[in-house]
């Protein structure tokens, strides 16, 4: 699943694919806005992100795009 998360007082939004269902991703983010606690986050490589939850300006959730190979005509 694709996941955006914008940072207040900051250009630029951090975006990357995790392995988790939407409800549960939810979750922890619902968790730690309600407790200003960290939001950590593991992507799909592995990485894992560490967002203090008072910076959090949005999060948006999507499903994966999938990447066009080749040329299509219509």
């Amino acid at each position: 699943m694709q996941v955006t998360i914008g940072m207040r007082s900051s250009a630029r939004d951090l975006s990357l694919e995790v392995e988790l269902d939407e409800a549960e991703f939810v979750g922890q983010v619902e968790t730690a806005l309600k407790d200003g606690s960290t939001l950590q986050v593991t992507d799909s490589k592995q990485r894992r992100y560490l967002v203090p939850a008072e910076a959090i300006g949005f999060v948006q959730i999507g499903a994966p795009t999938e990447r066009k190979v080749g040329f299509g005509v219509a």
